[in-house]
């Protein structure tokens, strides 16, 4: 007895299309610069697409709001004033060639060291 098929093949219509997206360019650890505002930052999380809210997304002024498909990355960031936490996506990241260490106070509880323009995250967060 043939079964019916439920694919695309079977119904004429295409496959559903998968949207592309981006391969992560930055790791956890690196230190990175924003390509338009003056802060700079490590990583310390990614998300593959945008995982934040919609009022954040949408309080991103439309002329330079990113696209979602994209990767999305976790800074402990500073700039001249303070310290913060960020969240930027892929095409506004650029890598920071300082070779300086981040002034974050977080930074000791997530990473041990700091060598190359990287940070070394600490053994209890790996996976």
């Amino acid at each position: 007895m043939d079964m019916p098929r439920h694919d695309a093949i079977s119904t004429g219509q295409e496959p559903p299309v998968t949207p592309m997206i981006a391969h992560a360019r930055f790791s956890i650890g690196e230190v990175v610069r924003h390509r338009m505002f003056d802060f700079r930052g490590v990583i310390f999380d990614v998300d593959p697409v945008f995982a934040n809210t919609d009022e954040w997304y949408d309080a991103i002024p439309e002329a330079i709001r990113p696209h979602k498909d994209q990767p999305f990355y976790h800074l402990l960031a500073e700039n001249m004033e303070s310290s913060y936490v960020a969240y930027v996506s892929q095409q506004n990241l650029v890598p920071d060639d300082s070779d300086e260490p981040v002034d974050h106070p977080a930074i000791s509880g997530l990473f041990t060291s700091y060598a190359d323009g990287r940070y070394r995250l600490r053994q209890e967060h790996r996976h």
